[in-house]
């Protein structure tokens, strides 16, 4: 799976078809689940999940924030088992990619949950500085960041929530603590 180049795009994902180079290490020939195929190479924080149609064996997996098509530093994982339920570990990392704007005394900030399932959570947040308030961008950053985050936060209980109530077929609440 490779994380978009931008927020709101989706992650694209693929399979390994082969390895080229020394002993399966990188470059990975890698078909898009859009037809597209190309060589790729694992950069900085990326984790693959290798696994075989026989024996699914899961090193790990994740997302890295890489833009699509570029070689210098993307991620991919090739389809295979979670190991969900198999006595194996299930690894996995997520990130947040977070976005800041700033327009004179408004901050917008866009905090967006890249996981592995196809559609990423989505929060916002904002920060206004009063004008007798000195200006201190970095002020206006650290709470429209952490007001999004709490959305994020927020967000993702509630998720949690209508998946175990769609799983029971009770009504479920999650303690934010």
């Amino acid at each position: 799976m490779l994380a978009a180049a931008h927020v709101g795009e989706p992650t694209r994902d693929g399979r390994v078809l082969e390895t080229r180079g020394a002993e399966g290490g990188p470059p990975y020939l890698v078909e898009w689940s859009d037809g597209h195929t190309g060589l790729i190479f694992p950069g900085p924080g990326a984790v693959l999940r290798v696994s075989s149609e026989d024996e699914p064996q899961e090193v790990a997996e994740a997302v890295a924030a890489a833009p699509a098509g570029s070689s210098a530093a993307p991620a991919a994982a090739a389809h295979g088992a979670s190991g969900q339920g198999s006595g194996m570990p299930h690894v996995r990392e997520w990130s947040v990619r977070v976005s800041i704007f700033e327009n004179a005394d408004d901050t917008d900030v866009r905090a967006v949950l890249l996981a592995d399932a196809p559609e990423h959570l989505v929060a916002t947040g904002q920060s206004h500085r009063s004008p007798k308030d000195r200006p201190v961008p970095e002020i206006g950053d650290e709470v429209a960041v952490a007001r999004a985050l709490r959305h994020l936060a927020d967000n993702l209980l509630a998720t949690a929530e209508r998946d175990i109530e769609e799983m029971t077929g009770k009504d479920a609440q999650v303690r934010p603590t």
